[in-house]
């Protein structure tokens, strides 16, 4: 039997990136996937056809992930589609890096709230769910910045710890009623968005890397299929790295 088999997992931020790697190895497993990202453009319409090929229920919905009513009102629609949810992965997240003394209130704010109010708001939404399942599994996606702080991140940094914070406090009020909540804290992973840097500053990373190189979205959705499924089922308030030994 597939670690997922008969589970549903919803996914925020998932239609390219880390979140698709999580939502095609869910679907490997045997888990009914729903997703969200801002628009559910050609790139989500292509993860929709990519995660059918496993034979699983996929939806994406088109969601702010940020604001709390669209939150709530995703839920639902989820519910109505797919009449349960055991896993939710709170992986909605941008940049807007910058020197502190330069950083506007707009990007801090925007940060803040896509990265972590996001979490809060999704969490807010299927605590009920789970509840009431009297199980489920909360995944917060954090990072070794929100371990151990950056430069020039200071509003990214500080919503990744927060992704910490809340997922133990989760783990405290909720583990009675079965739900676990836990963080993964990846380090360098190869992405769109590390992408954009140059050649040079990709060096610098490995060379801080005992492994001397940078990770997979797949290396993360590993661990994620581990939280996700009855493998951890005595696994709460942790914080996994998945970055190469880079943050010991």
């Amino acid at each position: 039997m597939k670690l997922l088999e008969g589970k549903t997992a919803l996914i925020t931020g998932a239609a390219r990136g880390i979140g698709k790697a999580i939502a095609l190895k869910f679907a490997s497993e045997g888990a009914n996937i729903a997703f969200t990202d801002l628009a559910i453009d050609e790139k989500g319409k292509a993860t929709e056809k990519e995660i059918e090929t496993f034979g699983v229920k996929v939806k994406g919905y088109a969601s702010n992930a940020a604001d709390f009513e669209e939150a709530h009102q995703t839920v639902k629609e989820i519910l109505n589609d797919f009449g349960r949810i055991d896993i939710l992965v709170n992986n909605a997240g941008i940049t807007r890096d910058g020197f502190m003394l330069r950083m506007s209130e707009q990007q801090w704010d925007l940060v803040i709230n896509v990265n972590l109010k996001s979490a809060f708001n999704f969490i807010h939404a299927v605590t009920p769910v789970m509840a009431k399942q009297k199980q489920g599994s909360i995944i917060n996606m954090s990072s070794v910045v929100g371990i151990s702080g950056n430069a020039c991140q200071a509003n990214y940094s500080a919503s990744k710890a927060g992704m910490i914070g809340l997922a133990k406090s989760v783990a405290k009020e909720l583990g009675s009623r079965g739900i676990r909540a836990n963080a993964i804290a990846p380090g360098f992973i190869i992405t769109d968005m590390t992408d954009a840097l140059s050649d040079k500053v990709r060096e610098e990373w490995e060379k801080q890397i005992p492994l001397r190189r940078g990770g997979t979205p797949e290396d993360v959705a590993n661990v994620a299929l581990f939280l996700a499924s009855d493998l951890s089922s005595y696994v709460s308030g942790q914080v996994v790295p998945v970055c190469g030994g880079m943050n010991m």
